[in-house]
């Protein structure tokens, strides 16, 4: 983002700000066919849009006078200590964004110690992702074949590097409708490729491809027994990605998972479903802490992520902003995002009467406005 200097003649560049300064930059300077990937929603694009506007319906009741000299942002994920509740959620193809991809956000999130949900589309390998950051916090996101070995390849793989969870992501037994994609003929450049599944396809040339695997690949047939099927071939705790009911988190409580992610996958699959955040109460109140619940989706600013813990979530996931970080600046604009995203959380905290994340609870919301 650069703005004319008038003494000098020249460009300068502007500070970055807040996330959507970003998001300006990153729609400026990406091609039209990435920036529609990453920012497509399905059908209408109502989901989407309602995930930002969700979190702008929700009021704050701030305290006062509660000494809020000394502050800490800290808290923990599955047992591990994390900087402040914010990860980078599971998007794809980040080379598209940046030539280093996913070896940057990974490195990224390991500098500001944070967690970071690798994605199975990702341009670069588990391998690399690995390499780059090798003292970095990651979890592994998992879609379910047709070929249940090609899921159990890349279990085992992820274990043995170190990975510490497995994330399931649910909600896509088909691919969402995504206009702008179809227009586009969205395709992955021929330099790049989804890295974790090089060579593991034998496929005939010209045949339909989508998002850079051959179509048809998902599993539809998933269900609660594959959670099973996953458990019994890995040490790793399991997290459901992709829950927006009590129902369905009742029963991943049941089928003995570790946590459950709220989230409509960016407005990506089922148009005219809940925003995530107005899905994350009655998620919360129906597992009543026997498991850990996180949310993503629409996430914007440290007040987002102060609301999302007042409602109960542990930790909130970001995703397009890491990839509009990328594309300003590679690791380092990454690394600014989830910066500004944290300073904006302590300022917010603090604000409200919070000296740290275990003073936050549901008294901080005006609920009646919900």
């Amino acid at each position: 983002m650069n703005s004319f200097d008038r003494e000098g003649g020249h460009c300068t560049e502007m500070a970055m700000v807040c996330l959507t300064d970003f998001e300006e930059y990153a729609k400026e300077h990406l091609s039209k066919a990435t920036w529609d990937y990453y920012a497509a929603g399905a059908d209408d694009c109502c989901t989407r849009d309602d995930n930002l506007l969700a979190f702008k319906r929700i009021r704050l009741r701030p305290r006062i006078l509660r000494d809020v000299s000394v502050s800490d942002t800290r808290t923990t994920v599955q047992g591990m200590e994390i900087s402040f509740p914010v990860g980078v959620a599971p998007t794809a193809f980040h080379c598209l964004a940046w030539h280093e991809g996913e070896v940057a956000t990974a490195r990224a999130a390991e500098s500001v110690n944070t967690c970071y949900i690798t994605s199975t589309y990702s341009t670069c390998s588990v391998e690399e992702i690995a390499a780059a950051a090798p003292g970095g916090y990651r979890w592994f996101q998992l879609y379910v074949y047709r070929d249940r070995k090609l899921s159990e390849l890349i279990v085992q793989r992820v274990e043995s590097l170190g990975y510490k969870a497995l994330v399931l992501t649910v909600d896509v037994p088909y691919t969402g409708k995504r206009r702008n994609d179809i227009r586009n003929q969205f395709k992955l450049p021929p330099h790049l490729k989804v890295k974790n599944f090089e060579g593991m396809f034998q496929q005939e040339t010209g045949a339909p491809e989508e998002y850079g695997i051959p179509a048809n690949t998902l599993d539809p047939s998933i269900s609660w027994k594959d959670v099973s099927w996953l458990q019994s071939i890995t040490r790793l705790p399991v997290i459901i990605k992709g829950i927006l009911t009590k129902e369905d988190a009742e029963l991943a409580v049941e089928h003995g998972v570790q946590g459950v992610i709220v989230s409509n996958h960016g407005g990506r699959q089922l148009d005219g479903g809940p925003a995530s955040i107005d899905a994350l109460s009655e998620i919360v109140d129906a597992v009543q802490g026997r498991i850990e619940v996180y949310v993503d989706g629409g996430i914007r600013t440290g007040s987002d992520v102060l609301k999302a813990l007042a409602l109960g979530a542990r930790c909130v996931f970001i995703g397009r902003p890491v990839v509009w970080g990328l594309a300003y600046k590679g690791e380092e604009g990454v690394r600014e995002v989830l910066q500004i995203l944290n300073d904006e959380f302590r300022l917010s905290m603090t604000l409200s009467g919070c000296r740290n994340v275990g003073e936050i609870n549901r008294n901080l919301i005006q609920v009646s406005k919900l």
